[in-house]
């Protein structure tokens, strides 16, 4: 309660809607969408000619559209206009798609769903992370984040947990119906969540404390004007290039692991829910001990560190191993690329001024929606009929290759602060 009370409003209510989005997730989003799609197409025997798998992955790709469609103008609005305008804007929107995919019938229906719903991740994500950013001080964003990190996961993976009791009363297989009464129950999570939108204000946010860490005018020498003008430029295009190389990777795989469990290691409903609140679990309490390491390490060593470590794990798993090296492996695997999220969004807050980090937090956005729905597609079709192998694999390639822009940064972002007693921003990037 103490740090509640210590915080600005705003950060109040962002752990708020961050607690409720993530446990509506965690309830129907996940998994339980994913087999609830391929059951359907199952039970159709095919839709449009695709597998399940390859449907599962163009329904990914929908929202994936939706959200880029919006996102950067919406990230330019929340830039020019009152962030929290924006934030009411985008409530009504999700409140909307969240009630057509209630109603969702058809394939069709859930194709239109899926596509309001990324609509209204593309506009509302933007704005809210702007507002955040906006009501912490520059230099002390990565404990606040990583904290968020944590409520979002310990969230994320009461949405399992729950399933499980669900799965219990329902039925313990996989049934559409059964699937179908899950995610209603999530989706009045989620309904509840969007509501919070309602409440952040504006004239809550911070001045100048919450303000880029570099800050350029005339009275300063040419030579640091240019070096802070290069750092400037150059520490965010490094950050967003390897998150959309690490997103591109992630949609290939996450999504499927589900039918990954079903398929390959036959396990049931209430088995897959617990590896899965299990993993959101740790994955949160990661992230706290990566931040406490990157104040001795630098925030983007540990970044580097924790994904070439994730991407091991996920080397491992392509073999197939057995189901009790599996599922630490799983859990590791997303855990430890998760860990890197809060280090990679403090670094980017830090360095983009107040007027620039809507258009900057609608690329991030992308980096996470487009290109993690997009890959879904082409997931599905590398999977086919079951070839998970090939999918993790190339997934893999793709997050080393994704760690070559934090390499090129480690030398350019220094220790973060710990406490307010430490040497001045500049220093301390």
């Amino acid at each position: 309660m103490k740090i509640f009370k210590s915080n600005n409003s705003n950060v109040n209510l962002a752990y708020i809607y961050t607690s409720l989005e993530s446990f509506g997730h965690g309830i129907w989003m996940g998994n339980i969408l994913s087999l609830y799609i391929v059951l359907f197409a199952e039970s159709s025997n095919g839709i449009f000619g695709l597998s399940s798998n390859e449907l599962l992955g163009v329904t990914a790709g929908v929202s994936g559209i939706a959200m880029t469609a919006i996102v950067f103008p919406a990230g330019f609005m929340a830039d020019k206009y009152p962030r929290d305008l924006i934030l009411r804007i985008s409530a009504f929107a999700g409140i909307f798609a969240l009630f057509f995919l209630g109603i969702a019938h058809s394939i069709i229906m859930i194709l239109i769903a899926l596509f309001l719903w990324g609509a209204f991740q593309g506009l509302s994500r933007p704005a809210f992370e702007s507002i955040l950013a906006d009501s912490l001080p520059t230099g002390f964003r990565s404990r606040t984040y990583s904290r968020l990190h944590l409520v979002r996961q310990l969230s994320m993976s009461a949405g399992p947990f729950l399933n499980v009791l669900l799965f219990i009363v329902f039925g313990d297989k996989w049934d559409i119906t059964i699937l179908k009464s899950v995610m209603y129950v999530g989706i009045g999570v989620s309904l509840l969540s969007t509501s919070v939108l309602f409440f952040f204000k504006n004239e809550r946010s911070l001045g100048e404390e919450s303000e880029a860490l570099f800050q350029i005018d005339d009275s300063q020498p040419d030579t640091e004007i240019k070096q802070q003008s290069h750092l400037a430029h150059k520490i965010p295009i490094l950050l967003v290039a390897s998150n959309v190389l690490i997103g591109m990777g992630a949609g290939m795989s996450i999504k499927f692991f589900p039918v990954f469990f079903r398929s390959l290691y036959n396990l049931q409903p209430v088995a897959v829910q617990i590896i899965m609140g299990f993993t959101a679990v740790t994955t949160g309490f990661f992230g706290l001990i990566a931040q406490h390491f990157s104040l001795k390490r630098g925030r983007a060593k540990m970044i580097f560190a924790v994904q070439l470590t994730a991407t091991s794990c996920l080397i491992a798993i392509a073999f197939y191993p057995a189901i009790y090296f599996l599922v630490p492996l799983f859990i590791l695997r997303g855990a430890l690329m998760n860990a890197a999220q809060p280090l990679s969004r403090s670094i980017l807050m830090d360095v983009v001024p107040k007027k620039h980090r809507g258009k900057w937090n609608s690329v991030e956005t992308v980096a996470w929606g487009l290109f993690w729905n997009a890959s879904a597609v082409i997931g599905g079709f590398l999977i086919g009929d079951n070839n998970f192998q090939r999918c993790f694999f190339i997934t893999a390639g793709i997050y080393l290759i994704g760690s070559i822009p934090i390499i090129m940064l480690i030398p350019l972002v220094k220790k973060e602060r710990s406490n307010k007693a430490d040497q001045s921003l500049q220093d301390n990037l």
